[in-house]
């Protein structure tokens, strides 16, 4: 069977106009995705450098080293689920290239 709309223009079907299939489109998404998750990790290992240099919470930033001793003492309190927790973000993190 061939779709009616596939007739008229001549290009198959999950193809677009462009000549890229759904898949070429879904890597381009998920190329974009792990793009911000660098720019987010890096920005994030800044604030933690600058931090520690200048000391206190600063404007841009807040108090990310405070908020990251928050989060390791709240892992840390909830035992098991805690250390799943930390399993599951250390597991994330670590299928990311930082430059």
């Amino acid at each position: 069977m061939v779709c009616i709309q596939c007739r008229k223009t001549g290009i198959p079907r999950g193809v677009n106009n462009k000549g890229n299939t759904l898949m070429d489109t879904i890597s381009s998404i998920k190329a974009w995705i792990g793009g911000l998750t660098d720019i987010g990790l890096m920005l994030l290992g800044l604030a933690i450098v600058a931090a520690l240099l200048v000391g206190g919470t600063l404007p841009f930033f807040g108090s990310v080293v405070g908020n990251i001793i928050g989060l390791v003492k709240d892992l840390g309190a909830n035992g098991l689920v805690g250390l799943i927790a930390l399993g599951v973000i250390l597991w994330l993190f670590s299928k990311r290239h930082v430059a």
